[in-house]
């Protein structure tokens, strides 16, 4: 599906990214990581902006992440709860997920977007009751994090993107990424603590004849 974004104009590859993203983190199981890695590698080759391409997806995670928690808060618990299959189970999945969430809702909705979890994450909030406005906060820092590093990794690894992203996992990447952008920051700034620390060389004049 994401072979798509290969073959439309620029704007309806960004509407099929921002789709994919929502869809995926709302909690359908389609190809919304794989599609923002493809927008990276097509940035590479100059075909999407990458700014662009981190945006829609930062925005579509957090959409589809709110959609998820809403249907969560407002029917999750009632699916869990309901007699049939697997009752034991989704019983326990309650008992302990909220004291989970109480002590670790924060992390756990930040984190679960570079792992596969974060297809259930936002369903889960919504389940134990994780109040809304520090599940938005978060939910949004980790989808514009997610979707800057796994963007900017596909970006600069080009073609070999894919490849990398199998051997080492979306985390392993997404820390490289960090640290790399992390160096760089540290570069910049040592190189401008230079510039102001040395003095400006005045040009001598000529003498006077």
């Amino acid at each position: 599906m994401t072979l798509a974004l290969i073959h439309l104009a620029a704007h309806l590859g960004y509407l099929i990214l921002f789709a994919l993203t929502a869809a995926e983190s709302a909690g359908v199981p389609v190809p919304g990581e794989t599609a923002l890695i493809t927008g990276g590698v097509l940035a590479h080759h100059g075909q999407f902006s990458i700014a662009l391409v981190i945006a829609v997806a930062a925005a579509g995670a957090i959409v589809g992440d709110n959609v998820g928690y809403l249907i969560g808060r407002a029917g999750g618990r009632r699916l869990l709860e309901r007699p049939g299959p697997l009752e034991d189970h989704r019983r326990a999945v309650l008992r302990h997920g909220e004291p989970f969430f109480a002590k670790h809702g924060p992390k756990a909705v930040f984190l679960a977007r570079w792992v596969v979890g974060r297809l259930a994450a936002a369903w889960l909030a919504g389940i134990n009751r994780m109040h809304w406005l520090t599940f938005a906060f978060w939910n949004a820092l980790g989808g514009i994090a997610w979707a800057t590093t796994v963007g900017l990794a596909a970006y600069l690894l080009g073609p070999a993107a894919e490849q990398v992203f199998k051997t080492v996992g979306i985390g392993g990447v997404a820390v490289a990424a960090v640290a790399a952008l992390a160096y760089l920051a540290w570069r910049r700034t040592r190189s401008r603590s230079r510039a102001r620390a040395t003095p400006a060389t005045r040009p001598t004049s000529e003498p006077s004849t």
